[in-house]
């Protein structure tokens, strides 16, 4: 096994795809709109992962938040709310917000394991401030660091209740970056004690099955290295300072905070202590210098993937039933 997570490049797997992924054999997968149309499609395309793979755990991923990231959505699927709609919500009644937000998430987890999917990369533990970049301060729990874990661990509870592993993101925090990380590096100079507000949340929920890396340079840890390629930042601060043993996965590595090739940017990634790397285009000629620049998945990050993933069993719960208790209680809150 490959330690990495490819994209796939529409919504069937093409012979060259199917190929290609027998021999290398990926940890997991990725999906966006555009391997989206509709419940049975997914389905089917979730089996063949499956049976291509020979492991019913197999990880399957997908962005679902809520709001602007959604890769299903109306009018098959139900549109759900992001992450400042419970934030608003805890300002006004904190428990209620708390009982909105694991419901969301439980009937996220029922919607995406109806379909074969098995992680949801959420919840955001970033922690906004005032000049955070719009592609982040819209999708976050706010700017205080208690409630965003407590948010972050009902969501987490949630999506476990619905039979899908929850990530947290993004690991050490994306809160300070001013420039989305898609289009640019940013680098955050805040010091090593101001930064104590960005780790809180993660140090709260630092046994969660699995979490993402920012691509983001710290001064006060690496002044050399976005946190994604930093083993000082990995090892000291995520996995000793956080305490986080989950499986680490990295941000998509063809975001162009990152620079150099895909094959450069997957072994560095590897190199400096993450457990997979997630490459999400399809690009077959990328796809194919990243397996051959990786090794096979060492054997605590195998341990870590198959930890996670039997962290949850089978999604229970009526959609429609979960979706009436959250706008309940976001109408009491």
């Amino acid at each position: 096994m490959k330690p990495v997570i490819f994209g796939l490049s529409g919504p069937v797997l093409t012979p060259a795809e199917r190929a290609f992924f027998a021999e290398c054999e990926p940890a997991g997968y990725i999906l966006f709109k555009r391997n989206i149309v509709d419940r049975n499609q997914v389905r089917a395309l979730t089996d063949s992962l499956r049976a291509l793979a020979g492991r019913q755990d197999l990880a399957i991923l997908i962005d679902q938040e809520g709001g602007r990231v959604a890769r299903m959505g109306p009018p098959e699927w139900p549109a759900f709310p992001a992450g400042p709609v419970f934030d608003a919500a805890y300002e006004r009644a904190p428990m209620t917000a708390i009982q909105a937000a694991r419901a969301n998430a439980h009937a996220l987890g029922v919607m995406l394991s109806e379909v074969g999917i098995t992680v949801d990369c959420l919840p955001l533990l970033d922690v906004s401030q005032p000049d955070t970049t719009e592609a982040v301060a819209s999708r976050t729990f706010g700017s205080d660091p208690m409630r965003v874990a407590a948010l972050g661990r009902a969501t987490l509870e949630g999506l476990a209740e619905g039979g899908v592993v929850g990530v947290v993101k993004h690991m050490p925090g994306h809160g300070r970056a001013k420039v989305d990380t898609h289009h640019h590096l940013p680098t955050v100079t805040a010091t090593d004690a101001d930064l104590e507000i960005d780790l809180e949340p993660f140090c709260t929920l630092n046994q969660a099955p699995m979490g993402m890396t920012s691509h983001i340079v710290f001064d006060a840890w690496d002044a050399d290295r976005p946190a994604t390629l930093s083993p000082i930042v990995i090892d000291e601060v995520i996995r000793r300072r956080i305490g986080f043993d989950g499986l680490l996965m990295t941000d998509d590595i063809d975001m162009k905070a990152l620079s150099g090739t895909a094959g450069d940017k997957a072994a560095g990634a590897i190199a400096a202590g993450c457990d997979l790397v997630l490459d999400c285009w399809a690009r077959m000629d990328e796809m194919v210098e990243i397996a051959g620049r990786l090794g096979e998945i060492s054997e605590a990050s195998r341990a870590r993937l198959d930890r996670a993933m039997a962290s949850v069993g089978t999604g229970k719960g009526d959609l429609a039933e979960l979706i009436a208790t959250r706008d309940a209680l976001l109408a009491r809150a």
